[in-house]
């Protein structure tokens, strides 16, 4: 009887969520805490064990979110003002080649969207795309593509960019083992959904450049070099996969001082905040900017990052309900009695809010949220965990239509009708997740 309940309980706390979101059109934080609240409730939690497990779930998911997604953003703004996001694709437009641009575009894609969210990426390197189709009289999509991709495969995948950050606290995955998976696993992905299938569709949609004034490519005078660029991005990608090393063994360090200095270097806030005093220096004072120029920068980057802040802790919020209610355990206990693999209904999950309602972020969340009672005292490794992750980012990364805005972004700077948008967009992001989730089943169960 009590199992009918909390499965009652999981069952009118989602259709809540997706009620309030897609019906009501409140906003996804809103939505997640009364959800959350309806879970307790039915459940039969008393009011002040309810406020105060949202109040826990809140506390315990954003004392590491807000920080890490508040430096990222603010580290991502300063690449994207400096010009180093335009001076990356640029060179690699010059190393591949306009015979090779397609490459470029993804590796361009791939490597901006690590500090910088998506939609400002693709904004900033659309007029490189237009450039190419002009110059070359090949569809836009055969470029398009693989820019997208290597954006959405990088936003979905690799920290610092917010939906794996959130998604790795929430179920407790290392940061330095995500971002190792998220590279083995997004490489062949971006290959597949990207170069692939961009060649593909770009033979069979022809579609020109708009006629936008913003159609040549941007002078690249006045920005940074592109070793300072690579670099500052490196570094603190570089600093987190240390520590995982040295924490995980991989790096033979005994405990003495050099430990203690790698530990607190590559902490993910650490490394951030050193990547942002980098960026400061070399790409803000070394190119002019003035310390208040810098700062209103700054300031302009946390306005995004609010959102997503307050819904990846309204979203742990949700998830501390479905713990201290029981209903983890025993939905843990049904998926292993008939065998069911929680990589599977981790993907699958995300994948269904992600069609309901559109939002990624939201999608990647709420099956963070299911996934993480589940896995809570399994005593998983490091190595499991970040694959839960990435198959999270898969099914939250799945078919993006009508109800998702970026359908639209892309449909707009485009200029493609609503069917070409279904027939490029949707089926990449359809094959970008899928490939993702038989990439990192194939890491899980292999290694």
């Amino acid at each position: 009887m009590i199992e009918y309940r909390l499965l009652a309980a999981i069952a009118l706390g989602i259709f809540v969520l997706l009620f309030l979101i897609l019906k009501v059109k409140l906003h996804a934080f809103l939505s997640l805490l009364i959800a959350a609240i309806t879970v307790g409730i039915a459940a039969g939690l008393d009011a002040a064990a309810i406020m105060q497990t949202v109040q826990n779930g809140m506390g315990g998911t954003l004392g590491f979110v807000a920080t890490v997604v508040g430096l990222g953003t603010m580290f991502g703004a300063i690449l994207e003002h400096s010009g180093g996001a335009r001076r990356i694709a640029g060179f690699l437009m010059k190393k591949f080649g306009v015979k090779n641009a397609p490459v470029a575009m993804v590796l361009s894609g791939f490597t901006v969207a690590i500090p910088v969210f998506f939609d400002v990426a693709f904004i900033l390197l659309i007029p490189l795309i237009y450039a190419l189709q002009k110059r070359t009289g090949k569809s836009l999509l055969l470029f398009a593509i693989p820019l997208l991709s290597g954006l959405a495969v990088t936003h979905a995948f690799i920290p610092p960019t917010p939906g794996p950050i959130a998604v790795a606290d929430i179920i407790g995955a290392d940061l330095g083992w995500v971002i190792g998976i998220g590279f083995v696993v997004g490489v062949p992905t971006a290959i597949i959904s990207g170069l692939l299938f961009g060649k593909y569709i770009g033979k069979r949609i022809f579609v020109p450049a708009p006629l936008l004034p913003e159609t040549e490519a941007p002078e690249d005078d006045g920005f940074p070099r592109i070793s300072t660029v690579f670099a500052i991005i490196a570094v603190p990608i570089f600093l987190i996969l240390m520590n995982t090393s040295v924490k995980g063994g991989l790096i033979p360090v005994g405990e003495n001082w050099i430990r203690q200095a790698v530990n607190i270097a590559g902490h993910p806030f650490t490394a951030l905040i050193i990547a942002n005093l980098l960026a400061w220096y070399f790409l803000g004072i070394g190119k002019g900017f003035t310390r208040k120029q810098l700062l209103d920068i700054s300031a302009r980057s946390m306005a995004p990052a609010g959102s997503i802040i307050l819904i990846t802790g309204a979203g742990g919020a949700f998830k501390q309900v479905l713990i201290d209610t029981g209903s983890g355990d025993m939905i843990a206990q049904s998926l292993a009695g008939i065998g069911f693999p929680v990589l599977l209904f981790a993907f699958l999950i995300s994948a269904a809010v992600r069609i309901i309602q559109g939002s990624s972020t939201v999608a990647m969340i709420t099956a963070a949220g299911l996934v993480a009672p589940l896995i809570e005292g399994a005593s998983l490794s490091g190595f499991e965990l970040a694959c839960i992750v990435i198959a999270i980012a898969s099914g939250g990364s799945i078919m993006s239509h009508v109800n998702d805005s970026g359908f639209w972004m892309v449909n707009q700077f485009l200029g493609l009708t609503e069917k070409q948008t279904f027939r490029s967009w949707t089926v990449m992001t359809t094959i970008l997740a899928l490939s993702g989730f038989i990439f990192v089943s194939a890491v899980y169960y292999l290694f």
